[in-house]
């Protein structure tokens, strides 16, 4: 049995005429301006430490920022547990455009 044949005909039907289901909508979490300015310069930088000599603040700062910043995604349902996620977050709520990496 192939997983073709295991569709329903009326969902391919569907799918074959352009019917889509409706998306849900992405929620943007409230990231302050600095929260902002310390996700970017992270993104930008190979380092946390980087970011300390770039903003003037301390690492402890520079991770509470970005516990916070995961924090709002996760209570979104947007969860960024790594850089690249982070990354990808600021590209879809339009921190980031592609031209900035």
């Amino acid at each position: 049995m192939s997983f073709v044949s295991a569709v329903p005909e009326s969902v391919s039907s569907l799918s074959a005429a352009g019917v889509t289901t409706p998306r849900r909508r992405r929620i943007t979490p409230p990231l302050s301006p600095r929260e902002i300015e310390v996700l970017l310069a992270w993104i930008a930088s190979d380092s946390k430490t980087e970011v300390c000599q770039k903003l003037y603040i301390s690492p402890g700062t520079v991770n509470t920022h970005l516990v916070r910043i995961r924090d709002k995604y996760e209570r979104a349902g947007r969860p960024a547990p790594t850089k690249a996620a982070l990354m990808a977050r600021a590209l879809q709520d339009g921190y980031l455009d592609l031209d900035e990496i």
